[in-house]
């Protein structure tokens, strides 16, 4: 299966990673590559579990920005990369795993919320070396569980929906609208072309209560922190454009849309 897939042309790398359960976890003979969700951006929410495997690996790789914030917590050989070097970087990660290096590739928030693509190429990256290595995700805290703090909306009262990835995006737009005002909605844009603003657009033009409470959580853990709060037909303004200077907020946004409660 590895054989054909291909980092830039192959299936959506998040369909790979999802496309089997993890094995057993043989403790005699498991020598994992890890996936560690590394927190929204504050090291006081880094697991205990997640920087046990970043300490103890030879070698770290991941996005650039991402990397230097745990830095500090490895001595490894730390490999990092941006979107156009990505491929190469993961090509030499897997490389040193197969030559018996342990190796941690590391990702902002929780795999499990919006990380899979990149588990997905990590996958296909150690496999493509050495496809007896598993790799095993370890969950962190994402924006989007802080977001459901913030905002109030229970979890199991919500529809969750990650923007916050590459190709079509339609049907999972699709989805908010359905259940709009019927349940709360814990969104993770997509910067810049699909931001909090464009989306409240597309809720209207779907028939969603311009009325309904909006808030745009924004570098949730940070020191600059931002709760921004609107109605929907408010947030709807801030519509338009696809760049970085056509929207008021920054890429680290959890747009929350509440559906209304009553207290009996």
């Amino acid at each position: 299966m590895s054989g054909e897939y291909d980092l830039e042309a192959g299936p959506d790398p998040a369909t790979f990673a999802a496309a089997a359960a993890e094995s057993d976890i043989d403790e005699a003979t498991d020598d994992p590559v890890y996936a560690v969700g590394v927190g929204p951006g504050n090291l006081e929410y880094l697991t205990p579990r997640g920087e046990r495997a970043i300490r103890e690996a030879d070698v770290v790789v991941g996005f650039t920005t991402v990397v230097e914030f745990v830095a500090e917590c490895t001595d490894a050989d730390l490999l990092t990369c941006g979107y156009k070097d990505e491929a190469e970087a993961l090509e030499e990660f897997g490389r040193r795993v197969a030559n018996g290096e342990s190796g941690t590739a590391v990702a902002m928030g929780d795999p499990n919320h919006s990380g899979y693509q990149f588990v997905g190429k990590v996958q296909d990256a150690v496999e493509r070396e050495d496809p007896d290595v598993p790799v095993r995700v370890i969950p962190g805290i994402s924006s989007i569980q802080v977001a459901a703090s913030r905002a109030r909306t229970p979890k199991e009262d919500s529809t969750f929906v990650t923007l916050h990835k590459s190709g079509d995006v339609s049907a999972d737009v699709d989805r908010l609208a359905s259940v709009v005002g019927d349940r709360h909605l814990l969104v993770l844009p997509r910067p810049y072309d699909i931001m909090p603003g464009d989306i409240a657009e597309f809720l209207l033009e779907n028939g969603a209560d311009p009325d309904l409470e909006a808030l745009v959580l924004e570098k949730l853990t940070h020191e600059d922190e931002q709760i921004h709060r609107f109605t929907l037909g408010e947030l709807a303004e801030h519509a338009g454009g696809d760049g970085k200077g056509d929207t008021p907020f920054s890429d680290l946004v959890v747009l929350a849309v509440r559906r209304e409660v009553a207290i009996e």
